[in-house]
């Protein structure tokens, strides 16, 4: 099959099996398709509604062509999102990166600039003066030494340059919003996952555990947020060993109170930045309580603490000691001599 094919079969509303996207996908990340027809398929293909197999089909594709990061770290985990809700805060996952490593996570973080929002994970990183050109073998030192190393996704998906004329011309979400989080170099088992539409939380959850997922919690606010938020309850889709469930939390649950998100709003790298540094030494009460919920979820689904609850508190009572600011100074250090 070719994309052409591909094309006309799901304009007519016909799933791809997971050969048939794999088969596909080889084909545009291998630089054999027009931008005209990577950007028909990615419409189409949205159009229809992405099945589970066409995303195993295409994740697949995805990791086999990445610069992977080989790391000997047992439970290395990811914070990731998808972005795409634009609302604008400063970045939340980037940052509780750091507070859950103080707490002991080793963290493969996996990120790229920004498309939808003012300040991606690299942008943050890059102004804080992390470097992001780092080899695959750089970045395990860094998760080994530093117990957090940062893969800058253009680095380790140089596939996907063929899509990004198609992307931006289409100007739409399409597959390739959710197959970043999806498709750690690191090949993190356990992950906190935020996505921009509840439709995806299942669908993500169910192509993880078939892919060999061990622990993963799912994530989407209800006020449109990629994170466990301060603004809204949150849905909360987990997969632990095997079993899904789902349910929903909210800040008071954990001792904080629900808060408007227009504090944590910010313009640019240097202002997402600064309020990750105010959020780390808790001065900032809204940012303080997002990053702590969010870092302890990852201290939940890394396996140092036995419930959401108790990750949250260890996670919250660690801003006290500023470990998470030692941890972005270490990070920053210790990548400029790699």
């Amino acid at each position: 099959m070719n994309i052409q094919e591909a094309i006309s079969l799901i304009s007519s509303s016909t799933d791809l099996s997971t050969e048939e996207m794999s088969s596909i996908m080889t084909e545009i990340l291998e630089g054999r398709t027009t931008d005209a027809q990577i950007g028909a398929f990615l419409i189409a293909l949205s159009i229809k509604g992405e099945t589970i197999d066409e995303v195993i089909g295409a994740v697949n594709v995805m990791r086999k062509l990445s610069a992977k990061v080989d790391t000997d770290v047992p439970d290395v985990i990811d914070t990731c999102g998808t972005g795409g809700s634009g609302i604008g805060i400063f970045n939340v996952s980037t940052t509780s990166a750091f507070l859950a490593s103080s707490c002991g996570a080793k963290v493969a973080k996996h990120g790229n600039r920004s498309v939808t929002r003012k300040s991606g994970s690299a942008d943050l990183l890059e102004e804080a003066g992390v470097s992001l050109t780092l080899s695959p073998e750089a970045v395990a030192s860094c998760i080994k030494e530093v117990g957090l190393g940062f893969m800058f996704a253009p680095a380790h998906h140089s596939a996907m340059r063929h899509v990004v004329g198609p992307r931006k011309e289409i100007g739409q979400k399409s597959i390739f919003n959710i197959l970043g989080p999806l498709t750690n170099p690191a090949s993190a088992k356990r992950q906190v996952l935020g996505v921009y539409d509840k439709k995806w939380m299942f669908p993500v959850a169910r192509v993880l555990r078939e892919l060999g997922s061990q622990h993963l919690l799912i994530v989407h606010a209800k006020d449109g947020l990629d994170e466990i938020s301060i603004g809204s309850p949150t849905l909360v889709v987990e997969m632990k060993e095997k079993e899904i469930f789902e349910y929903e939390v909210c800040p008071e649950d954990f001792n904080f109170k629900t808060s408007s998100l227009e504090s944590l709003k910010v313009d640019s790298p240097a202002e997402s930045l600064e309020m990750a540094k105010l959020a780390l030494k808790g001065e900032h009460e809204e940012a303080s309580s997002m990053v702590s919920m969010a870092a302890g979820a990852a201290l939940y689904v890394s396996g140092i603490s036995d419930s959401l609850r108790s990750g949250i508190d260890q996670a919250r009572s660690s801003l006290n000691d500023a470990g998470g600011i030692r941890k972005l100074n270490q990070l920053v250090e210790f990548s400029k001599k790699l």
